[in-house]
């Protein structure tokens, strides 16, 4: 969701421009005054600022020559909005080093339409010098072809797993289009789905899939307290059946572009939205349970995969005990499926049921609780080579316990 700074003395104003932009879907943060604005730009990083010129102690445009001055504030749009409506005001407004300028009073469809060309225009200024290869960014699709194992509880926990770790951009797209859970999973409000990339809300207008750009995107990506940004299923099956897989592999081009890291939660069945994301997916992280129905459907979706072209070491295979009760040996699952199980994760049915009852995924508990162990560990094996390879410049908690314990490994494999 974009965040917005507004900037005026006057509580009408204030007022009416957070329920005018609200209304549209924005976060909006209010300062009274100049030197409350820049505190708060500090603190919270807006993606655009709608200040006013008349306010006590500093001025408007005071205000703006200090935001460009300063190198972390120097690119963020701002809007004058104010009642000097002279030629003059205009020009020292510009020259101050305003983007935008409008008065008072205003329209709400009209500061809705200015928000919207400040917010393109940016992004299309910061696409400029971003690098172009898709390869930048690190996509994993999970994924089985038979429900009940897991799929939504590992996808949540990896994509959370991955933010922690390196403190990077990281998505989680739910592409569960009839039912998906991710967004509850985070104990996350429904505001924005992939249906407001679809149709126009509270119309019959559907939103034609090149009018569809990384602005509108990260309108609609719902924001976790940890960084991790999501990509919620729709509110209902109705919704999700209007996603087409032209525009799902538009939408996920446009955020493999912008994200060092994606992650994908896959229904269970080949439709075309579904192979999109497969076919996005550098890794597809394939989940089975030990018991005759999980491992006859991951051989068949393995036949499918053979079939898609797609090599066995896009495959990182995943087996997770869902019961408690004895299962198939490892070794007969492997043999069966010619492939190895990278990953065991053991039964733990109260734990996982427990997170997704409060919203509080395991990957965020204890560190020392195994299951967070796990998941960080997971997270890691799966991350990018190039960040695997160094230490980050500032390493995260997460980080530094999964190095302790990759060397706590080596020292005892070499002991």
């Amino acid at each position: 969701m974009m965040r917005i700074l507004a900037v005026d003395d006057d509580p009408v104003t204030l007022k009416l421009v957070t329920v005018t932009l609200t209304r549209a879907g924005y976060e909006v943060l209010t300062a009274k005054d100049g030197r409350e604005a820049l505190a708060r730009v500090e603190s919270t990083q807006p993606d655009l600022i709608i200040l006013d010129v008349m306010m006590p102690e500093m001025d408007g445009y005071e205000v703006c020559r200090r935001l460009r001055s300063r190198p972390a504030t120097a690119n963020i749009p701002i809007m004058m909005l104010t009642a000097k409506s002279t030629l003059e005001s205009k020009i020292a407004g510009f020259e101050a080093g305003s983007d935008d300028y409008v008065v008072k009073p205003f329209e709400p469809a009209e500061l809705q339409a200015h928000v919207m060309a400040l917010l393109r225009r940016r992004a299309t200024v910061g696409l400029e010098g971003a690098v172009r290869p898709e390869m930048g960014c690190r996509v994993i699709a999970v994924f089985s072809l038979r429900g009940g194992v897991g799929v939504s509880t590992l996808a949540t926990n990896l994509a959370l797993g991955l933010t922690r770790l390196w403190n990077l951009s990281t998505v989680l797209a739910d592409m569960v289009f009839t039912c998906g859970q991710s967004a509850l999973m985070l104990n996350l409000p429904l505001r924005t789905t992939w249906a407001n990339l679809t149709r126009v809300p509270f119309t019959d207008r559907v939103i034609p899939i090149g009018d569809v750009d990384m602005i509108m995107v990260n309108h609609v990506l719902l924001s976790h307290p940890s960084g991790l940004r999501v990509l919620a299923a729709p509110a209902t099956p109705a919704e999700g059946e209007e996603i087409e897989a032209e525009r799902a592999t538009h939408i996920l081009t446009l955020l493999r572009r912008q994200v060092d890291y994606l992650v994908l939660d896959l229904p269970h069945d080949f439709r075309d939205t579904t192979l999109a994301g497969l076919d996005a997916a550098q890794q597809i992280v394939c989940l089975t349970a030990p018991d005759v129905a999980s491992v006859h459907a991951t051989s068949r979706a393995f036949d499918v995969f053979d079939e898609l072209g797609y090599s066995r070491e896009k495959i990182f295979l995943v087996l997770n005990w869902t019961f408690q009760s004895r299962g198939l040996p490892r070794k007969d699952i492997e043999a069966a499926l010619r492939h190895r199980i990278d990953v065991v994760i053991p039964f733990a049915s109260e734990h996982m049921v427990d997170a997704i009852n409060t919203g509080s995924p395991v990957v965020t508990r204890s560190p020392d609780d195994p299951l967070t162990i796990l998941f960080e560990d997971l997270a890691f094996a799966l991350s990018k080579d190039e960040h695997k390879a160094y230490q980050p410049a500032t390493p995260t908690d997460v980080w530094q316990r999964v190095r302790r314990r990759q060397q706590k490994r080596s020292q005892k494999a070499s002991g």
